[in-house]
């Protein structure tokens, strides 16, 4: 099966922009027109990942390595991924060898903790659908304005009504194979080009992974940079974004 997807430019080289876990490639789309304005070498293509947006029968197991599998197809030269879309990227290079690939305020090893995305999975589960009104959700999602307004987004139509675009039992299989993989020996012995971009206002972020970033040696194509952002960094400061994006890809 072929993923749901959505163009702009039209260089030579194949870009692929992936999202997070209950996002879509709407959520990139601005971010991938301007891409393409200031870098006409570049073709950018927005995906929606399995089980997200438009994609969706795709069959288990609904893994890193799966996602990765359906990026193959189209050939990417250069995957820019955000948070669940950033550990795809790494994927994609071990499995499948992208030669570039930038990830975007994911760490590369397993994760510990209670997780913010299962708490708005409970959350999720607990609506009551179809509804009526993308305005209903507010009254039975218990979250932030901003967050209960992203997922409105996420609402599609049916004959009987309002249903989510995603398939939140195959998301926590993705998001338990988020949590578990450990790409520290990928990024530790790759030749490829590896840019991490870590949200300032992340507090994930650690001593211990800054200290593990710093201590790469010299000549590795693997480099750290920042951004004055916190998690949902292409929310909060697009137009920085798309200037260490320009930059690097110039």
């Amino acid at each position: 099966m072929a993923l749901a997807s959505q163009s702009a430019g039209s260089g030579p080289r194949r870009a692929l922009i992936v999202h997070g876990i209950l996002g879509s490639g709407r959520n990139w789309r601005t971010i991938s027109r301007k891409l393409a304005s200031a870098l006409p070498e570049w073709h950018f293509i927005t995906v929606d990942l399995r089980n997200h947006g438009d994609s969706h029968g795709f069959g288990g197991p609904h893994d890193l390595r799966a996602c990765a599998a359906d990026l193959a197809s189209l050939q990417p030269e250069l995957i820019v991924g955000h948070s669940f879309g950033g550990k795809v990227a790494l994927a994609s290079l071990r499995d499948h060898g992208v030669p570039e690939v930038w990830v975007l305020d994911a760490l590369p090893g397993p994760l510990a903790g209670p997780s913010d995305v299962e708490e708005v999975i409970r959350a999720l589960r607990e609506v009551p659908l179809p509804l009526a009104r993308r305005e209903d959700l507010a009254r039975h999602l218990p979250l932030s304005p901003s967050l209960v307004a992203w997922m409105t987004t996420n609402l599609r139509s049916t004959p009987e009504g309002l249903v989510w675009r995603f398939d939140l039992d195959a998301v926590q299989e993705m998001m338990r194979s988020y949590w578990e993989t450990d790409f520290w020996p990928l990024v530790e012995s790759t030749t490829a080009s590896v840019t991490f971009v870590r949200a300032l206002r992340n507090e994930r972020w650690t001593p211990a992974v800054l200290e593990r970033f710093e201590a790469l040696p010299p000549w590795s194509p693997v480099r750290l940079l920042e951004l004055d952002a916190g998690h949902w960094l292409h929310a909060d400061d697009p137009e920085g974004l798309v200037a260490l994006l320009v930059d690097g890809l110039s």
